[in-house]
């Protein structure tokens, strides 16, 4: 059976990113190397999102995206080209559960403000014209609290407080550009939530964290057009099919799902690692869509499609059925390197979702 939903999110969805394929690989190292120009390049990955999104639709799905391919990473590629940032390469890279990424990370030189001229504007413009009207197009951006670490403000404001206000502006114009391009369906991926979540920090220190996230985001979409769809990915770490943070969504969700004016939380439960499903009770009735990423983007193994109906009558303890959705619990490349899996191995896990998804909701 087909989707029911109108409205994004979908009965079926997914988080963003997709393995990038062999010929992307090799173009962007030749780029890098100076064997081929910026617009070879751009030729390379216009014809590879053009092959991902038929791959898409053909999946069954009604949302698609352009897999991430114009992107190195996930959350840099987007933040090092708001005005005042830049990105740059550190002693170190993040430390995962098992390995240490690659150095790469973004800083302020100066005060943060929105770009005219982002590269994101011209990529969502030729992915909503190579989609058409055959499916909606979902475009996905770091959530504004990423910049939320003093390494990134990098003493260009005296504190978070003073910070707020520029980067809530910053976003508000960007999300404003992105909807006159033609996006109705913007994902705002958010590690900061995981760490505030997972961290042992004080209690007093965790619910300011938590309620100045919630602040930015809600500021950011306060007067947002109301045909334009806005989710929340709470993200626990991907990379190379390694996590970061374990731990449940309890010691944030009294402040997070009650009150953040988003129209649905992407939420990781693919393994233990995320706890169980009541800080869903904090989710209003009637309010936000909680998409149950419960299908793994980190390995090409199948779930079992009845083991997974039956987690998601679990989750309707808390949230009603109608108000539940289906996706993997994270992209399957969040980088550029990608999880370790194969691209039909992809393929078939987002028709998996789609079939489970159907079953469910007929």
């Amino acid at each position: 059976m087909t989707q029911t939903l109108v409205k994004a999110p979908f009965r079926a969805d997914q988080v963003g990113s997709l393995l990038r394929p062999e010929s992307l690989k090799k173009a962007k190292n030749e780029y890098k190397a100076g064997k081929i120009t910026a617009e070879q390049l751009h030729e390379v990955e216009r014809q590879e999102i053009k092959r991902a999104v038929d791959k898409q639709i053909e999946a069954g799905l009604q949302v698609v995206t352009e897999g991430e391919f114009g992107r190195d990473w996930w959350h840099s590629t987007f933040m090092e080209h708001l005005l005042g940032a830049e990105g740059y390469i550190p002693e170190q890279g993040y430390n995962f559960s098992n390995q240490e990424t690659d150095p790469y990370d973004v800083r302020l030189v100066d005060k943060v403000a929105y770009n005219p001229n982002h590269p994101f504007f011209q990529q969502a413009k030729e992915l909503v014209e190579i989609v058409g009207d055959r499916a909606v197009v979902k475009f996905t951006i770091p959530s504004p609290n990423q910049f939320f670490h003093p390494n990134i403000i990098n003493g260009q404001y005296k504190d978070f407080e003073e910070f707020a206000p520029d980067i809530i502006q910053a976003y508000k114009e960007t999300i404003h550009e992105f909807y006159r391009i033609g996006i109705r369906y913007l994902q705002l991926d958010d590690v900061y939530l995981a760490v505030i979540a997972t961290a042992d920090f004080p209690p007093e220190e965790k619910k300011y964290l938590a309620e100045l996230a919630v602040r930015v985001v809600n500021g950011v979409l306060e007067g947002k057009p109301e045909d334009l769809t806005v989710t929340t990915h709470v993200c626990r770490g991907n990379y190379r099919s390694d996590y970061s943070f374990s731990g449940g969504y309890d010691t944030v969700a009294p402040i997070v799902f009650a009150n953040e004016k988003v129209d649905g939380f992407f939420l990781e439960y693919d393994d233990e690692r995320s706890g169980s499903f009541e800080p869903l009770k904090y989710i209003p009735k009637g309010g936000p869509r909680v998409v149950l990423g419960l299908v793994t983007s980190k390995t090409g193994q199948l779930e079992d499609k009845e083991a997974i109906k039956a987690r998601v009558q679990e989750a309707t303890k808390y949230v009603p059925l109608e108000q539940l959705c289906l996706s993997p619990q994270c992209g399957f490349a969040s980088t550029h390197h990608g999880n370790i899996l194969t691209e039909e191995e992809q393929w078939e896990k987002l028709r998996f979702v789609v079939e489970t998804a159907n079953e469910i909701w007929e």
